[in-house]
């Protein structure tokens, strides 16, 4: 198991590894009508390694949220398209998984995920690009004082269909 990299009340965020392949493919899989249509996680060992390749600690970073009573995984967020330079910005992409979704464990992850963002990758920026249905989601970022920036028809494609976004944002003003 990697190390953690934020820790809160009830949950700690670290890096995914390879040690995380079965359980979380496992949850992936009973997790799917949860996330469709709004994200797609790897449902196959063949998946997870493709997943966990794109993670090189400097474009994309990815992470899990763990429980901290117990260890289980209740989510997964992940830092993409780290720009640096003027920049200096990311966008997440975040899922819970079931049985631990809509206990805010998710909440309080992405939370410890973009502190991490903010101090120890030194991004000043982090962005979050959601479905305009889907409401859980943008409650979650409004709790965490993400901001609404715009709305770009037709931006991401998931499940071959081009969906339209709103984009959000908080930047590290400190």
């Amino acid at each position: 198991m990697s190390a953690t990299l934020k820790a809160g009340e009830r949950v700690v965020v670290r890096r995914v590894s390879a040690d995380d392949e079965a359980r979380f493919v496992e949850l992936a899989c009973m997790s799917t009508g949860l996330h469709r249509p709004w994200v797609n996680l790897p449902v196959s060992v063949a998946e997870f390694k493709e997943y966990l390749a794109r993670f090189d600690q400097v474009s994309a970073v990815g992470m899990v949220v763990c429980l901290r009573d117990g260890g289980d995984l209740a989510g997964v967020v992940n830092i993409n398209g780290i720009v640096r330079g003027s920049y200096q910005r990311g966008v997440l992409g975040y899922a819970a998984f079931l049985p631990h979704a809509g206990r805010g464990y998710l909440t309080e992850g992405v939370g410890l995920a973009v502190r991490y963002a903010f101090e120890e990758l030194a991004l000043h920026r982090v962005e979050a690009d959601i479905q305009p249905g889907n409401t859980a989601s943008i409650r979650l970022v409004r709790r965490l004082g993400f901001r609404k920036e715009g709305f770009s028809p037709g931006f991401i494609r998931i499940n071959g269909v081009w969906r339209d976004h709103e984009r959000w944002a908080l930047t590290d003003d400190g």
